[in-house]
């Protein structure tokens, strides 16, 4: 029987990827869990997968080209999740190893926790439950309404997609900027970057994450945003100059921000940003409910399943480099 590590710690396996997934992964190969409270090292990695023939690694744990190197048993590694920045995959292509990745199954879920954070910044829940809790009594302020607003979305991938809908459907003017895409919708308005900020009530980063996009939200573009309007991160943490952020929100030259992302480890909200009182942030939980979390377990569990039928599991992102079949 084929063996696997899945190298999530007990609390992230119960949160990332699930009793079900795990009891069928269990059907199909020898599972051997990671039971120690810290994520996995690379020689801890290596410790425990020596006479592993697969690996399904969690976020937190890096894939680094001395695993492969130390590993010549080892045919695949694959991620419950679309981000595999942890694997270096241009070690696992030489070393003939195959990188999967799973599908997009947080996609209903961020757009939820979008929309949570527009109506949160707009309405001041998080800052009047706040005050409320410290014994005190809120301020009481105006409001703003989603409906007739104007929000700018920053990339149209999967989550925009089905973000953009409903935010039409709420009453608003949604403008989308991204090179790369065709937005084909009519109720949505392409412009390029700098001049959609400008129009913006909320701005909402979902593009990809890449050298191209690194501090793509920079001081210019911070200046460019409406001192009344709002920036949310839903993308990832290196999109965001946050030097440039937390001086906007400090001196007022925005109106406020909800992260879901950051620099801090792990890709969560950076303290310093974290603990501004116009700065609303949860700790990465996006995707982390139990549908979107089974969805991208599953997708590790029908990878397994054609690996083990001798198949090419879904997912693949080096195939050509695949030589390690045995």
């Amino acid at each position: 029987m084929k063996k696997l590590l899945l190298t999530h710690v007990p609390l992230a396996r119960r949160q990332y990827y699930g009793a079900l997934a795990l009891a069928r992964l269990q059907e199909l190969v020898e599972v051997v869990l990671h039971e120690g409270e810290a994520p996995l090292d690379p020689q801890g990695v290596i410790g425990m997968a020596r006479g592993v023939d697969l690996i399904v690694a969690d976020r937190a744990t890096a894939i680094p080209a001395l695993v492969f190197e130390s590993l010549p048993g080892l045919r695949a590694v694959m991620r419950s999740a679309i981000d595999i920045r942890n694997i270096d995959v241009a070690a696992a292509s030489k070393a003939g190893v195959l990188v999967t990745h799973a599908e997009a199954g947080f996609v209903p879920s961020v757009v939820e926790l979008t929309l949570g954070f527009l109506v949160d910044l707009s309405r001041g829940i998080t800052r009047a439950a706040t005050a409320y809790h410290a014994g005190q009594k809120p301020e009481i302020r105006v409001g703003r309404q989603l409906g007739g607003a104007t929000v700018g979305i920053i990339g149209y991938g999967r989550i925009s997609r089905e973000l953009a809908p409903v935010l039409a459907q709420l009453g608003m003017t949604v403008l989308v900027s991204d090179p790369y895409a065709q937005v084909d919708d009519r109720r949505f308005v392409k412009l390029p970057l700098e001049e959609m900020l400008p129009k913006a009530d909320y701005v909402v980063c979902l593009a990809i994450a890449n050298e191209e996009t690194e501090n793509l939200l920079d001081a210019e573009a911070f200046a460019r945003m409406k001192p009344d309007a709002f920036f949310i991160n839903m993308s990832r943490g290196n999109l965001v100059d946050e030097a440039a952020l937390a001086k906007v929100l400090t001196e007022g030259r925005i109106a406020g921000a909800a992260m879901d992302v950051g620099r801090a480890p792990d890709q969560m909200p950076s303290p310093e940003l974290a603990r501004l009182p116009n700065v609303i942030a949860t700790p990465h939980i996006g995707g982390l409910t139990p549908p979107a979390s089974e969805s991208q377990a599953m997708d590790t569990v029908s990878q397994v399943e054609a690996l083990m039928k001798g198949e090419v599991p879904p997912g693949a992102v080096n195939l050509l480099s695949w030589t390690r079949r045995g």
